[in-house]
């Protein structure tokens, strides 16, 4: 062992250890206090406070697209201005149960899409569910179950009732733009002649005065006009050509709203409030 004497740390040495020990004493003394409100005692969800369900509370509006074209779904009288549709009725209803007055907001089904975005809360009006779709909005619950089925003059039926009789040339397919049934025709009539027509709620007097021959749509609506024009008769609606269903387009994410949505059309469907709605145009 050395016999030298050993040498007390320099003070300029000390000072840095001395200077951390006080920053950290003084940085836990001094940590923010928790705000008391915060976390505990607050019963508001975030994601709950930015669904359409408080949005609609706060305006007292259900903003609704439609496009007032597609009976019996949504129809808009131009001469009155009044809307009528079984889905028009069901909107009403879902507005009521929220404490809400309807508007509804007509547009196109070309414009569906981004003037739902933009616009409206809900979509409605025979709107069919499709992939591409539900890439853009969430859908409620089927309101019903369908397929795409031909409608033609009454002696005409046995000549169109496969697709391969109407995808002939020659065959004059008529369809609205925009939607699921001239994204069918473009599908399954090639070598048909496709007539793409922008006023649906005339499209079908095409057919009767010989303009056309045939048009492929939903069966719901094919009953519906064979009743309203007796020269007109669906074909096979009972057997439609796919599978398809209808429902309401919703906001993409808002889980709260689907939800309710969900729930009220679990209940209309059976405390009678949908069959009382399509009573009128299915009889």
């Amino acid at each position: 062992m050395s016999d030298k004497p050993q040498k007390k740390p320099s003070i300029t040495r000390q000072l840095p250890l001395l200077a951390l020990g006080a920053t950290l004493l003084l940085s836990g003394c001094s940590a923010p206090a928790q705000d008391p409100g915060a976390g505990a005692g607050d019963d508001k969800d975030p994601v709950a406070q930015d669904s359409r369900l408080t949005a609609i509370s706060d305006s007292g509006t259900l903003k609704v697209c439609t496009t007032g074209d597609y009976r019996p779904f949504t129809y808009l009288d131009p001469k009155s201005g009044d809307w009528s549709g079984i889905d028009i009725t069901m909107a009403k209803n879902l507005a009521q149960s929220l404490g809400a007055e309807p508007e509804f907001i007509q547009t196109t089904w070309k414009d569906l899409m981004p003037d739902f975005k933009s616009k409206c809360d809900l979509a409605v009006g025979g709107v069919s569910i499709s992939l591409e779709r539900s890439q853009q909005a969430y859908f409620s619950e089927a309101t019903l179950d369908e397929g795409k089925t031909p409608i033609t003059l009454c002696e005409n039926v046995e000549k169109y009732d496969t697709i391969k009789e109407i995808n002939k040339p020659g065959v004059r397919s008529i369809t609205p733009i925009g939607g699921t049934n001239e994204k069918f025709a473009d599908e399954h009539y090639p070598d048909a002649e496709i007539i793409r027509f922008e006023d649906n709620n005339k499209i079908f007097d095409e057919i009767i005065a010989g303009r056309a021959d045939v048009m492929t749509t939903d069966a719901s609506e094919t009953r519906w006009v064979a009743n309203e024009h007796p020269e007109l008769c669906a074909v096979h609606p009972d057997k439609p050509f796919n599978f398809s269903q209808k429902a309401y387009l919703l906001p993409l994410g808002d889980d709260e709203f689907q939800e309710y949505v969900d729930q009220w059309l679990n209940m209309s469907k059976n405390d009678g409030t949908l069959k009382t709605a399509e009573k009128p145009w299915f009889g």
